[in-house]
């Protein structure tokens, strides 16, 4: 379990091919992170297994689901990613309910200037739609949100990104054409799944 609050922007430091994906290593800006392994650590927002340390550095096996969901196999040597370790027993819950598990990816359309606030508008598949909802909470990169408008007919969403948020994760850094990683909010899906099985009841 995640909340979305990136407590470190980390640097892929290399990438292979394995039989079981991909191996991807990541260097942390934790200090004295003392990982561990089978541990779980979000990359961009996707729940990833610690199969190796050392140091500040840890490395992950990335699996053809996750290759094929995410962003991570665009990734190459040198690019920064969100980090966030898994909350344990009795943490503060600061941004909402995450489960690492990205839903599918999205598009950044436009960046305008807002004051000293970015305002950026994505485009996600039409089938997450009905999962956004204004002011509800949606996960880009990893990063806890607040969803401020949605357009159903474009498939678009917009979010406002505060200075602090601008420089405590990579986001910042994405170009319009991006692709980003997306989480929807899983309470709604919860909801949806328990009401269409009590209908078929």
């Amino acid at each position: 379990m995640f909340t979305g609050i990136i407590t470190s922007v980390g640097t892929i430091t290399g990438q292979r091919t394995t039989e079981a994906g991909r191996l991807i290593t990541v260097r942390s800006t934790w200090e004295q992170p003392s990982f561990v392994l089978g541990e779980s650590i979000a990359i961009d927002g996707a729940c990833m297994t610690v199969v190796h340390s050392e140091g500040c550095v840890f490395a992950v096996e990335v699996s053809p689901e996750s290759l094929d969901k995410t962003t991570l196999g665009e990734r190459e040597a040198g690019d920064l990613v969100n980090l966030e370790r898994a909350m344990s027993v009795g943490d503060r819950f600061g941004g909402h309910f995450v489960s690492g598990h990205v839903d599918d990816t999205g598009r950044l359309v436009t960046i305008e200037d807002v004051g000293s606030c970015l305002r950026m508008e994505f485009e996600l598949p039409a089938a997450l739609c009905r999962y956004v909802i204004p002011k509800g909470s949606i996960t880009i990169d990893g990063i806890s949100l607040t969803v401020n408008g949605l357009s159903a007919e474009t498939n678009r969403f917009d979010v406002m990104i505060v200075p602090h948020t601008q420089s405590e994760t990579s986001l910042s850094q994405r170009r319009p054409g991006n692709r980003v990683n997306l989480e929807v909010d899983m309470l709604g899906k919860y909801v949806e799944s328990l009401l269409a099985s009590r209908l078929t009841e």
